[in-house]
């Protein structure tokens, strides 16, 4: 898949996130290769409690194994991060760096994302060059406290109809529920804690890619 400027865009239908605080006692590099074998194209890295440099090794190492998967490795928040592990692109909330000055330090190639709750935000991410857009909370979650109410599958829906860049849909997203959101239109489901707390997090990949094909 390839956007109106060229870059090309994920094909993943699961978009994983990996948070090392979410993952118990594990090594966060078995979970990684878990994530990987299992099939997940995209990862997303999420360190708010690592220190700059134990950021910058973890994403540095995370990319090697994703790319020689074959997967796309995303820096969450830290333009400097996703530039130092040469990662394949940065994930900015609407608190972050602004989207036009990100786009002047990754240049042309790596991907952008952009959080966005309401369909005006969503708008304008795509207007201000966005490679996709990440909307939510569609359900609710434990894992982030983004200030926001759920937005739920119909408003999911609209942003997916209002918007051409692929829409990643996130926040309680689960095997239970994932079903909702592709229906919705939703080029992607990002998951957090359902994959972090499996205890066969390859399988439980599997079988939500899975059941992508049955939707």
């Amino acid at each position: 898949m390839v956007n109106p400027t060229g870059r090309a865009l994920f094909t993943s239908r699961l978009y994983a996130i990996l948070d090392p605080a979410e993952i118990q006692e594990r090594p966060w590099e078995s979970v990684l290769e878990a994530l990987l074998a299992g099939g997940a194209g995209v990862i997303q890295l999420r360190a708010k409690e690592l220190s700059a440099k134990e950021f910058v090794e973890v994403a540095t190492k995370g990319h090697i194994l994703t790319r020689a998967a074959g997967g796309q490795f995303i820096v969450n928040d830290r333009v400097d991060v996703a530039l130092a592990a040469n990662a394949d692109g940065v994930h900015l909330g609407q608190e972050d760096l602004p989207l036009s000055v990100a786009r002047k330090l990754v240049g042309k190639e790596k991907l952008i994302g952009i959080s966005t709750h309401e369909l005006e935000q969503a708008i304008e991410a795509e207007q201000g060059g966005a490679d996709y857009i990440g909307f939510g909370p569609i359900f609710g979650t434990a894992t982030k406290e983004t200030g926001y109410a759920p937005r739920g599958v119909d408003m999911l829906r609209a942003v997916c109809r209002a918007v051409s860049i692929p829409v990643v849909a996130i926040g309680g997203i689960s095997e239970a529920n994932v079903a909702q959101v592709w229906r919705a239109g939703a080029a992607a489901a990002a998951m957090i804690s359902d994959l972090m707390r499996a205890e066969d997090v390859a399988a439980k990949v599997r079988r939500i890619l899975a059941m992508r094909t049955e939707v």
